[in-house]
């Protein structure tokens, strides 16, 4: 199939073409990217030496008309300014946030812009989800911090309080995008941890909560203050819920083992181990660990993924798959780097 990616030169959109790269079944023919278009691409991600000599190309809808499938990595409010652009038939698989939140409201309270709709919600480990992105041609990716989290917190939501769930989850700087900030430069992060967004006012709330509440059936509320943490890529997230009933840390491991045993992604751990963020660094898996904390009578959940993979850009591709019929593992059969 013949592939195409809008907003290349970002950390997201430079993961896609290193994965895509290795793709059996996809084929990346059309590359833009706007402010660096006419630059090499190896000139932004040195380490994509299979695309040498190729160049980043500006927009223009007559380089996708051959595509069968599109990935859009662009910044929050820049898909929907394209997408009608684009040949209705093609397959689209968008990374940023424009098309996640279904409440207009919500959108006009945590983003910027004109609200452009919702398309099916991208995550692809979790039904009804999955189920949907099969038979879907327009696909939301969803958000990193939204991703760590909803996999946490969806299988206990037949034994906990959905409405009251506590989330501090960290960071790495990647997650922040490519554009210079002084706050993201490395004698700012190095050796430091900050809390930013503080306050429930981070832009995932909604899209958790969207989720969490179609998974449980019943309205979910979540308290989620993000960390920047000082390394480029991966999230920790600490997810705390009020339990329902008398549940054992064995008991809640087994009904997570249970809830993620046909997921070729998700990894509850043996208990006694934790998640560690290196482990993913590079995969599209994601790892999890349980505790019940009996003095305080709350479920403890610690999910490590990679931010840009299962967080962004392997995620997409595994949407791609299960959208373009092929085996949900294409391209993505590898283990994280682990150091």
């Amino acid at each position: 199939m013949k592939i195409g990616v809008v907003g290349a030169s970002g950390y997201a959109g430079g993961e896609l073409l290193r994965l895509l790269a290795l793709h059996p079944h996809f084929e990346v023919v059309a590359i833009t990217a706007h402010s660096n278009a006419g630059e090499q691409i190896t000139s932004i991600h040195p380490h994509l030496q299979s695309y040498a000599p190729r160049k980043f190309s500006a927009f223009s809808s007559a380089d996708f008309e051959s595509c069968d499938l599109i990935f859009l990595a662009l910044p929050h409010g820049e898909s929907a300014k394209i997408i009608p652009q684009l040949k209705s038939s093609a397959k689209i698989v968008d990374l940023g946030a424009d098309y996640r939140l279904e409440n207009k409201e919500s959108w006009k309270q945590y983003y910027a812009g004109e609200y452009a709709g919702s398309w099916t919600y991208g995550l692809a480990d979790i039904q009804p989800f999955k189920d949907l992105i099969s038979t879907s041609d327009r696909v939301a990716n969803p958000g990193c911090y939204a991703t760590s989290i909803a996999l946490g917190a969806a299988p206990a939501s037949t034994f906990t309080d959905i409405s009251d769930v506590v989330v501090v989850a960290a960071s790495g700087t990647t997650g922040a995008g490519r554009t210079a900030k002084i706050n993201l430069i490395a004698s700012e992060v190095a050796g430091s941890l900050s809390s930013y967004k503080f306050g429930g006012v981070h832009q995932h709330t909604p899209e958790i909560e969207q989720t969490l509440s179609k998974i449980s059936g019943s309205k979910a509320t979540i308290s989620f203050t993000p960390i920047l943490a000082p390394m480029p890529r991966g999230i920790l997230s600490t997810i705390t819920m009020k339990l329902t009933q008398d549940i054992s840390t064995e008991q809640a491991h087994k009904i997570y083992t249970e809830f993620f045993e046909k997921s070729a992604f998700v990894t509850v751990l043996p208990l006694g181990e934790m998640p560690k963020t290196a482990a993913l660094t590079g995969s599209n898996h994601a790892h999890i660990q349980v505790a019940v904390d009996q003095h305080s009578a709350r479920l403890i959940v610690s999910v490590a993924i990679d931010n840009l993979g299962k967080g962004a850009a392997a995620q997409a591709i595994q949407n791609a798959n299960l959208m373009c019929g092929f085996e949900e593992t294409a391209g993505l059969k590898f283990d994280g780097l682990g150091v």
